[in-house]
């Protein structure tokens, strides 16, 4: 039997403060974690969901750094920006905090600074990367260089963004530092460890033996992790932003991100109430965290070390971690500009709020990666919130006013058919509770909106249009259990759709019932006179989403086009104009073409070069077939010197180009001229 538990602390991962919050998180992340904290809140539950922006790390002073500004003044505006875009979304943290708030860094530092006392951290010296000319240390993210796996000559120490590879700054070709440009050396420093091995046997038997009821993708990645054995994590980096190492002998290093922001939970609770350690440290709490499957590790297995080594907090009893989201069937990239931010969102699709959360929920990646698409969140609105959920609350108030001035008709005898419909009613309590409680918010919504498909059925099934002209006594029953079916409407969908929840109970002229009356059918009392009714959701028409769909296609063409310019090829070394004029270059026409036998790539080209008729063998056979380069008009380097290939001597070269992805084309004159006319 589930224990009982007092209270609830729900904490949803903080996002990082150097960009604005896009779909892929609200979907991961905040959705979820909202419809969790409302139905908690709709049941009467003592109940604090937990958020903040994540201020502190690298990304967030190379981006200072290339605007050429503090990083306080980054975390400053995208941490107004995240905190409006979630206030607009409705997202109902009961506090949205801040890591560079003085309450976080006397917070995380008095956690170091007693684990550093309880000697649970080592010292460990390594050699690491540093800018003589910026006289720094250099974080992995500092230190550019070429992937060795795709040749991407923008990689990470960390991370190549293009191929997703996870690297080390020496695995990197001609790493260089990414604050001066500089090539960087090793140099000696020294940095406090976690020794997460010292952990191993706690965290099997609390994760493996003890939670086995968690998601596949959190178990099984745990699993994984404590199947490789644990290592030594570093707490702290030489860097200048961030919170300052509390200990003699660390000037110029700070806490590590990763360490810092996970405290940000337990500072943002201290900022919301003097009552904080009811909720971290009392084991009648249920602390539930809500993330995405990239930072399972750091919940389940660092952040729980670290309340372990600390003691006197509780642990999370569950970490319901979702996959990815995809836009247009490619990954969601922030460098990429790939994604629609929430903020956007807000302006360019007033009032339809809730379609982003309908759409996002409906379609969450709670077992798989999933794919958004704008024909997809069109196609929810029109044919589900528009067609089932709006068209029944507005059938239902619109004939109640046209046949009772608005006032709710009196609930007469009830025959088979009602009691089969309300007993249907009835199940969609416990259904919503199983699926909630159980992180299954998917199948949570479905049993939502059901409510509306069982009013819709109702009222297509009895007709009341038809029945009002032989039987209005029977009509009056009919549309007092079509408004008892629209204010349980208003309970279900209010932790999924809270602005269409509220505007049902201002249709109606009612409070908010809460969650122990769902299925009941007295929430309205005849007599009461509703509002008038409007329309909960309209219909998004073809262009609106067909703007949406060339704003990406722009961005994708705009990504192309950069990705063409980072790999074009630096220029060469500069040459005399003498040196040039010693090239000749002839219009020649090619005469014959033919594939050179056991070769792949080689082409044995007759050429007229105006001076004389010449054979070239020409690497291109992979890019040209022989049959459509004959009669074309090409430039060619005539006093090359001659090479023998395969047996023919190849006098001379023809002049290709070669773009970003390798494809070769044709230097040819831009009109027809004749042969051995000189290029230069």
């Amino acid at each position: 039997m589930a224990k009982e538990y007092k209270r609830y602390l729900v904490t949803s991962a903080l996002p990082y403060a150097n960009g604005p919050v896009h779909i892929g998180h609200l979907a991961g992340v905040y959705i979820p974690s909202d419809i969790y904290a409302r139905y908690l809140r709709l049941k009467g539950c003592d109940v604090i969901s937990i958020c903040g922006s994540d201020e502190h790390g690298v990304p967030i002073t190379i981006k200072a750094r290339k605007e050429g500004v503090t990083p306080q003044q980054i975390v400053d505006r995208y941490h107004e920006i995240i905190r409006k875009s979630f206030e607009g979304l409705g997202m109902s943290f009961d506090i949205y905090s801040r890591t560079s708030s003085k309450t976080h860094a006397r917070v995380a530092s008095d956690f170091f600074r007693k684990l550093y006392d309880d000697g649970k951290f080592i010292e460990k010296t390594s050699m690491q990367y540093y800018d003589e000319e910026a006289q720094t240390f250099l974080a992995d993210r500092y230190i550019v260089g070429t992937c060795p796996r795709c040749q991407n000559d923008r990689a990470y120490g960390d991370q190549c963004e293009k191929c997703g590879s996870t690297l080390s700054p020496d695995e990197l070709i001609d790493p260089h530092s990414a604050v001066s440009g500089s090539v960087p050396v090793k140099r000696e420093t020294k940095h406090w460890y976690l020794p997460l091995n010292d952990y191993e046997q706690f965290l099997r038997e609390w994760i493996l033996d003890g939670h086995k009821e968690w998601k596949s993708n959190v178990y099984g990645q745990c699993k994984s992790w404590l199947d490789l054995g644990l290592q030594p994590r570093a707490v702290s980096r030489d860097l200048d932003w961030g919170i300052p190492v509390p200990v003699e002998g660390a000037e110029g290093k700070v806490l590590y991100v990763w360490f810092d922001a996970p405290i940000g939970y337990i500072s943002a609770t201290q900022d919301l109430t003097p009552d904080w350690e009811k909720y971290w440290k009392d084991e009648e709490t249920k602390m539930v965290h809500f993330i995405g499957k990239d930072n399972i590790v750091f919940h389940c297995i660092v952040f729980p070390s670290m309340l372990k080594a600390h003691g006197g907090y509780i642990l999370p009893e569950n970490v319901p971690a979702n996959e990815f989201l995809n836009l247009e069937g490619d990954k969601i990239s922030t460098s990429r500009n790939w994604a629609v931010w929430l903020n956007e969102y807000l302006e360019e699709f007033p009032g339809k709020e809730d379609v982003l959360r309908y759409v996002l929920c409906a379609n969450a990646p709670e077992t798989k990666d999933n794919d958004f698409t704008w024909k997809d969140f069109q196609a929810r609105n029109n044919n589900e919130l528009v067609a089932v959920l709006g068209n029944f609350v507005n059938r239902a108030l619109v004939l109640t006013q046209k046949y009772y001035g608005g006032k709710v008709p009196a609930c007469g005898e009830l025959n088979d058919y009602d009691r089969e419909t309300l007993a249907e009613l009835a199940k969609v309590k416990g259904a919503l509770e199983q699926n909630i409680e159980n992180y299954r918010f998917r199948e949570a919504l479905k049993e939502a909106m059901n409510v509306a498909r069982i009013g819709n059925k109702y009222l297509a099934d009895t007709e009341p249009w038809k029945v009002v002209k032989s039987d209005p006594e029977r009509v009056k029953t009919i549309l007092n259990i079509a408004l008892q079916i629209t204010a349980n409407l208003s309970i279900a969908i209010e932790p999924f759709m809270p602005f269409s929840a509220a505007k049902i109970l201002r249709m109606l002229l009612v409070e908010p019932f809460g969650w122990e009356r769902l299925g009941r059918t007295d929430l309205i009392a005849a007599g009461h006179e509703i509002g008038e009714p409007s329309l909960l959701f309209e219909k998004i028409e073809d262009d609106v989403i067909q703007k949406q769909m060339d704003k990406l296609a722009a961005i994708k063409a705009a990504n192309k086009a950069a990705e063409s310019a980072q790999n074009i090829d630096a220029q060469k070394d500069s040459i005399s104009f003498d040196d040039f004029q010693k090239m000749d270059i002839r219009v020649s026409t090619i005469l014959a073409a033919e594939k050179v036998a056991k070769t792949k790539k080689l082409l044995k080209l007759t050429v007229d070069t105006g001076i004389d008729k010449r054979e070239i063998v020409s690497g291109i056979a992979e890019h040209f077939a022989p049959e459509e380069l004959v009669g074309r008009q090409v430039l060619v380097l005539v006093n090359l010197e001659p090479r023998t290939l395969k047996g023919i001597e190849s006098r001379g070269m023809i002049l290709m180009g070669e773009d970003a992805s390798g494809k070769l084309v044709l230097l040819q004159p831009g009109e027809k001229t004749n042969n051995g006319a000189i290029v230069g």
